[in-house]
Parts: structure tokens; C-alpha cells; sequence
């Protein structure tokens, strides 16, 4: 699958995508075909209240995450390969660098892996997707964040090619065959993880999971009074994103197992 096609064509299979498709099949069949009508307004509100329950985005989420959980501590690797999830650069209204939140999340971790000694090096891996060329790539940002927080611009790597996961992982297998590194503490958000970590190991690379940003941990699973067994069963906009996120996640495993990439 293309990369244009691999961003375009999801949201329509996704659950907002779906409630979208069935609310104009009842548009358009409620005075010809109520029945019809009928049925697909009672599809897209069981799909949207299923998919914005918190309940059941934690649990979809909890499951793919698990698969990514490694026991301490983490052994020593030749580098540190950080995988970007959005950084834009210091634009208007920007006064500076702004990289969302399991970008941040990850970037910490690397740097706190640095520090502890685990590898010497770091990759920064992301780009830009071919509708945003005009910026610099996502790594750039990356490096200045790590710059911050104290890790060197010589331990410092970049890949700025890439603009996917896989794409991620052909451009950092050159980076390690060029430099004669094999072993890698892979970061990423525990979510990403089990998907990223079969694309880099499909190319060779002797990746380890280092995963990171959990969303759903079995902790708050559930709380221990009432009020949080209530709020897991009401819907809401960061479930459904949550949601989201996991079906993209298993989506995206289905064609690489397909694919072959």
C-alpha cells in the first residue's frame, strides 16, 4: 500500500468514518426505505457508543500494549532508535518547537536511556509526508529536544527520510548497516510498539523492545470506588481516539502480514 493511500483510506474504515457512512444511508433512505433508515441509525449509534466507551477502548488498547511490555532492566544495545509522532518547528504562532505528546514522551525516555549508559548513540527516525516537503523533518525537531535535555548533538543521528513506520525502519536498517551496529533499544509508544517492532526485526534488525507513552496500564483499569466504574461506561472524545488509535494498530499489523512489509 502506498503512503498516500496508507493515511487516505483508513478513516473511512474507522468507527467516526463508518457513523459518518450509515447517518447518510439513513438520510438517504429515511422517507423511501425507513426500515432501512431504521437500521442504519441504530448501526452507527451501537458503533459510536461501543467505540467512545471508555471501558472498552482501555481494554482494546490494554491487550495490544501488554505485547509490548519487556522486564527490567533492559539490556545494552549499540544505539537508541526513537521513532516520531509529530514535531513542528518554531512557525508563527509557534514561539518554538512543539512536538505532540508520545513524540515528547518518547524523546524523554530515549534521553533518560542515554544517560543510564544503555547505547551510545542516538537515531532519531521521522520525516515529512509528502504534502509537508516544504518543512523540516520531524528529526530536526526531535534532536533539539534532546539537545535540552542534555544529551549531546554527537551522540546524535538522524533519519529524515521517512514519512511511515515502515519507511522508519528501511531508512534506520541503512543508518546501522553503515555504521556496523546491529543491537537497538527500540522507543516508541507501547501501542506502536508490537507493529514497529516486526517491521524493524522483517528487515533484520536486532531490535529490543524499549516501549513507552502507555495509555491504557492495567492500573486504571477500573478504580476502586463506584464513580470510576461509572465513568468507564460513559462515553467520551478520548476513548474514541483511543479506540481509533488501537484499530489503526491491528489495522496496520493486518496488511504487513498480507504485504510482506
Amino acid at each position: 500500500m502506498s503512503l498516500v493511500l496508507s493515511k487516505v483510506l483508513p478513516p473511512f474504515i474507522f468507527p467516526d468514518g463508518l457513523v459518518c457512512f450509515l447517518l447518510l444511508i439513513e438520510i438517504w433512505t429515511l422517507r423511501r426505505k425507513p426500515r432501512a433508515a431504521l437500521y442504519a441509525a441504530t448501526g452507527a449509534f451501537m458503533l459510536l457508543l461501543l467505540a467512545s466507551t471508555p471501558l472498552v477502548s482501555r481494554t482494546l488498547v490494554g491487550s495490544i500494549e501488554a505485547e509490548s511490555v519487556q522486564p527490567d532492566p533492559l539490556p545494552a544495545a549499540d544505539a537508541i532508535v526513537v521513532l516520531g509522532a509529530g514535531a513542528w518547528p518554531a512557525e508563527p504562532p509557534r514561539p518554538y518547537i512543539q512536538v505532540d505528546g508520545p513524540t515528547a514522551n518518547r524523546l524523554l525516555y530515549a534521553a533518560k536511556l542515554y544517560r543510564d549508559g544503555k547505547a551510545p548513540i542516538v537515531i532519531l527516525s521521522g520525516g515529512r509526508l509528502p504534502w509537508n516537503k516544504t518543512l523540516p523533518p520531524e528529526s530536526d525537531e526531535m534532536a533539539q529536544v534532546l539537545e535540552l535535555m542534555g544529551v549531546p548533538s554527537s551522540a546524535v543521528v538522524q533519519e529524515s527520510e521517512s514519512g511511515n513506520t515502515y519507511q522508519n525502519a528501511i531508512g534506520t536498517k541503512a543508518i546501522l548497516n553503515e555504521r556496523n551496529l546491529h543491537r537497538i533499544l527500540l522507543v516508541t509508544s507501547a501501542l506502536h510498539m508490537p507493529r514497529a517492532l516486526a517491521l524493524f526485526r522483517r528487515q533484520g534488525v536486532e531490535a529490543i523492545s524499549a516501549p513507552t507513552d502507555f495509555i491504557a496500564p492495567p492500573t486504571i483499569l477500573g478504580g476502586p470506588g463506584w464513580p470510576d466504574w461509572v465513568l468507564s461506561v460513559l462515553p467520551s472524545a478520548e476513548a474514541l481516539a483511543q479506540t481509533t488509535s488501537a484499530l489503526k494498530e491491528l489495522l496496520g499489523s493486518a496488511v504487513n502480514c498480507v504485504s510482506g512489509s
